[in-house]
């Protein structure tokens, strides 16, 4: 009996688990993840305001630039000549980059058409930021109150 009783003492199962692998597993993958999380980060810069929809104040004697966006994606200005026709990306960034560069302080606002795709409003806003704009305000219509 007492050979019995040893034998079975010594297939005991382990209680404890090794760790070591499982460590060198998330080690690795916290290595990739830090690698490829920097490559995977796109997209537009934009300060947003701290507070909950507070009209924007600009300095008295500036009026702001307004970039509009209609329904198809075309840019409007609201400097120089033709405000009501369409402008190409590239005279977008140049009438900008003109603007800013007489005037740093000029205030830029986003008008985009409730119909216009977030993409094309985030192009836009790509494109002032390679103008060289620093903070992109955005224009929203407030919502009408419902009467009864």
């Amino acid at each position: 009996m007492a050979l019995y009783k040893q034998h079975r003492q010594r297939r005991k199962p382990m209680a404890e688990i090794n760790v070591v692998p499982y460590i060198d597993v998330m080690l690795v993958l916290l290595i990739i993840f830090m690698i490829t999380a920097p490559m995977l980060t796109q997209g537009v810069q934009v300060d947003l305001p701290s507070a909950d929809a507070n009209p924007v104040e600009a300095p008295e004697n500036l009026e702001p630039l307004v970039i509009s966006v209609d329904s198809e994606g075309s840019y409007y200005a609201s400097v120089g000549d033709n405000q009501d026709q369409s402008i190409g990306a590239q005279e977008l960034v140049a009438r900008v980059s003109a603007v800013l560069r007489r005037n740093p302080q000029t205030p830029v606002m986003v008008k985009g058409d409730s119909s216009a795709s977030y993409g094309q409003v985030v192009g836009a806003m790509a494109l002032l930021q390679k103008a060289g704009v620093p903070n992109v305000g955005l224009i929203t219509q407030r919502p009408e109150t419902e009467t009864q």
